[in-house]
């Protein structure tokens, strides 16, 4: 009996440990299932942000190209308004004297 139990022990033991290890396991799988879940989820928000981003990187650009044409039509008017005016004043001069 002794011989049995000495042989039953260390198989009981063994299929415990065995049993407690595929909890274990399904544990570590249910909890690796989450993370890749969260890790999805995080990559699709960070994937919509960045388009954003581009997005706004677009507009800022298109209104800095817009700002850039209006300043050269700005100094293109108002070298013309100094040209007249320049002209005017000479004329004004010439008048007086």
């Amino acid at each position: 009996m002794k011989i049995l139990s000495k042989g039953i022990l260390p198989l009981i033991t063994a299929i415990g440990l065995l049993t407690s290890c595929g909890d274990m396991t399904k544990k570590l799988d249910d909890k690796l299932n989450e993370l890749s879940t969260k890790a999805e989820q995080l990559d699709s928000l960070v994937n919509r942000e960045v388009d954003r981003v581009l997005t706004l990187d677009t507009l800022v650009n298109f209104e800095n190209d817009k700002i850039k044409r209006l300043d050269s039509l700005i100094n293109k008017t108002s070298s013309r308004i100094d040209s007249l005016a320049s002209g005017e004043i000479e004329l004004l001069r010439k008048i007086i004297e």
